[in-house]
């Protein structure tokens, strides 16, 4: 009896901790979803300005009228960049109320890698839960606040979610070993990147890369292998934007990325012209600057077919 009435009473304790637990995850989960909608409330239209590739007026409208004439729409940011989040969200809603009746919407995301889509397909379904959905899919450490919205937003849609970017891991090998060390992969391996041997930087993107790094003085061996991992990035995100479209006649997808691999048009936006040269694409430059109000056409022309200037003064994300 002694023992039942212990037994009893463990359990008791098993389940008042287990709720406990439970409660205060819950609680947790509430109050991080009250911080997240705080953060977009304080941000308004007083907060960036939108402009053409010249520097004229633009508005969120006239980027979703573009949109619709698209097949894929980069959305470029400095990933701490709270403004440029929650336009993100923005441009994606409207895209969704004008064109989801007419087109396959999906989202694309440099966020997640190509090994893990398997992963995001089966949270998309409901087939596992949010938290084995995050504790596999090796989520970036600001996923709940800045891209959560619109992976949720793309779930209660039923919408395709793109895991474009290549694995890290293969990124580093580059980095470490050249370029050519993928070749020692498996062909499984292989499958979680653009076909190689993949294309080289362009003579564009390449200055724009090395005038970033300051210059070529140093180790040019080391940085050459710097800017072929950043180039697997992007041409294993292009791929796995050019296979959606080779698969989905009529899509329309919203790519996020950080504002370097687009800028310009460079980067991601010409890998991808190499697999579909009749791929039409517009890009968006978000870019957080204390003079946001101001557009300097020597800094900020042709950045993007849109450049969005944010406040740098909204606190970053994280």
């Amino acid at each position: 009896m002694r023992l039942c009435a212990f037994a009893l009473k463990f359990n008791l304790h098993l389940e008042i901790s287990f709720i406990n637990i439970m409660f205060k995850l819950f609680s947790l989960f509430i109050l991080l979803t009250i911080m997240i909608s705080l953060t977009f409330a304080q941000i308004s239209d007083v907060n960036y300005r939108i402009y053409d590739a010249q520097g004229n007026p633009a508005t969120i409208n006239r980027i979703v009228d573009v949109a619709g004439k698209s097949d894929v729409v980069f959305l470029g940011e400095n990933h701490d960049d709270a403004v440029a989040h929650y336009l993100q969200l923005e441009i994606f809603k409207r895209t969704l109320e004008n064109y989801a009746k007419s087109r396959k919407i999906a989202l694309s995301m440099e966020m997640f890698e190509r090994d893990v889509q398997i992963v995001l397909d089966e949270y998309l379904k409901d087939l596992i839960t949010e938290k084995k959905f995050l504790d596999d899919s090796r989520p970036w450490k600001n996923y709940k606040t800045d891209y959560r919205p619109l992976v949720e937003l793309a779930k209660q849609n039923r919408l395709d979610i793109i895991a474009a970017n290549a694995p890290r891991r293969y990124v580093n090998v580059v980095s470490r070993n050249g370029r050519d060390s993928l070749n020692q992969l498996s062909p499984e391996a292989k499958k979680w990147l653009a076909p190689l041997p993949y294309a080289p930087a362009s003579a564009s993107y390449s200055k724009k890369f090395t005038d970033l790094r300051g210059g070529m003085s140093g180790d040019n061996h080391n940085l050459a292998k710097i800017l072929d991992s950043q180039t697997l990035w992007d041409a294993t995100m292009a791929h796995s934007i050019a296979e959606y479209l080779k698969r989905n006649k009529m899509a329309l997808i919203i790519h996020l990325n950080g504002t370097f691999h687009t800028e310009n048009r460079l980067g991601t936006a010409e890998q991808l012209l190499k697999f579909n040269p009749k791929a039409k694409v517009l890009v968006v430059t978000m870019k957080s600057d204390d003079n946001f109000t101001k557009f300097d056409k020597l800094k900020d022309e042709n950045l993007g077919d849109f450049v969005i200037l944010t406040d740098a003064k909204v606190p970053r994300s994280f």
